[in-house]
């Protein structure tokens, strides 16, 4: 497995973050998806794209670093990575520091998230 395709991947759904990309989200997010928010909410695939679907995530800026990627196998890899997000959340703007982890897993030669993690970085 080449982390240059899950680099890729990773910029494609940061692409589709920042424009509500509904299909491609769609597309890299897999239907039996279990996502933890940082509120400590567990969340679901189509709870995911109807946020951006109804507006209530509008993200304007998305700048990634110190991405870390770890292949388990040649089906799993797990993506850590550092995010500086702007953007609105039910028409309230935020500019807020995150922590993700994202596990990619390659079914039926199809890579997609099926599970992650995200928390608020708070300064101390």
């Amino acid at each position: 497995m080449e982390n240059n395709l899950i680099e890729e991947m990773e910029e494609r759904l940061r692409q589709a973050m920042l424009n509500s990309d509904i299909a491609v989200l769609d597309d890299l997010i897999a239907d039996d998806l279990v996502w933890t928010m940082h509120t400590g909410f567990v969340s679901n695939k189509e709870h995911d794209l109807e946020a951006h679907r109804s507006g209530i995530f509008r993200f304007t800026k998305l700048d990634i670093r110190d991405r870390q990627i770890h292949s388990f196998s040649q089906d799993c890899v797990v993506v850590v990575l550092k995010a500086d997000i702007e953007g609105t959340l039910n028409d309230q703007v935020f500019s807020e520091v995150y922590r993700f982890t994202r596990v990619w897993l390659q079914r039926n030669h199809r890579w997609q998230i099926v599970a992650g993690h995200v928390s608020q970085i708070v300064p101390l």
